[in-house]
């Protein structure tokens, strides 16, 4: 069962980040080829004097993408 976990800038209503882990659960879903019920998205805000710090504390995860 997968989970995505999303931070960004703060700036989205709950409606949108809402709208955004829809499509990234419906997504996840079809590639994955299982029920939508069984992934999970959470959005998180983190201020932006902040992020480079978050990011920091990411460092032991292994990310495939990464912000240039």
């Amino acid at each position: 069962m997968p989970h995505v976990d999303i931070t960004m800038i703060p700036g989205r209503d709950e409606g949108a980040k809402l709208i955004i882990a829809q499509k990234v659960q419906k997504f996840l879903a079809e590639e994955l080829k299982i029920e939508e019920k069984y992934v999970s998205v959470s959005v998180e805000d983190v201020p932006k004097e902040k992020w480079s710090e978050h990011m920091d504390k990411m460092q032991d995860k292994v990310m495939f993408v990464k912000e240039y």
